[in-house]
């Protein structure tokens, strides 16, 4: 898969800056930070970097994930945005296209995550060793063969979302991980980063920031 990185090249979309933070919408396709290799070097954080040379990473999203991504533009920042991240004190809003309509309106995935080493960088359910995650869910609209979701993570595990909805038998449309047959053939990964609220740094006031999925 990695010989295949081909990044979109659009402008950086900016959702908020000020003098502690900077917001960005990050395409699908585009690595949040740089991978092994020279050809793996384009990554979201390095255009921040070149538009904004103090940004320091907080968080990460995959590759084939859009939305919101939050940077530091202090030391200070960083920290301050790490612990809530590492606290569970922001909260993310994803809004995702899966297959198939789920039986009930709503409800909550709890099972935990580990590396499927053999098969790193998938992830698997597994009771006995695997790290506590949970996973809201609410259906949004019945597409009839698909529906919309919007998830909320309680926890950060690595493919949460993915794994979750795939646990519940409705896997991510797109999903070159997770998804086999018809729910695999669409020109992404349909699952965005839709609203991010996290206390400011300096203050510590609530701030809401939003960007509307592009599917």
């Amino acid at each position: 898969m990695d010989t295949l990185y081909d990044p979109p090249d659009g402008p950086l979309e900016i959702l908020h800056e000020d003098s502690q933070v900077v917001l960005v919408d990050k395409p699908s396709g585009l690595l949040s930070v740089p991978g092994k290799g020279p050809h793996l070097a384009d990554c979201l954080l390095s255009r921040v970097q070149a538009a904004f040379p103090d940004a320091l990473l907080v968080h990460r999203l995959d590759r084939d994930t859009s939305g919101v991504m939050i940077f530091a533009l202090t030391p200070h920042a960083q920290r301050h945005l790490g612990l809530q991240f590492e606290k569970r004190m922001t909260r993310k809003t994803y809004v995702a296209r899966v297959w198939g309509v789920p039986a009930e309106k709503t409800g909550t995935v709890d099972l935990p995550l580990i590396v499927d080493w053999p098969n790193r960088p998938l992830q698997k359910v597994c009771h006995e060793t695997g790290k506590s995650a949970q996973t809201d869910w609410r259906v949004v609209k019945d597409e009839q063969t698909t529906a919309r979701v919007r998830l909320t993570p309680h926890t950060g595990r690595s493919h949460q979302l993915r794994v979750h909805m795939l646990a519940l038998g409705h896997p991510i449309l797109g999903d070159p991980f997770y998804a086999t047959g018809p729910a695999r053939a669409f020109d992404r990964l349909m699952l965005h980063s839709e609203e991010l609220r996290f206390k400011h740094p300096e203050g510590g006031r609530s701030v809401k920031i939003r960007t509307p999925a592009p599917f």
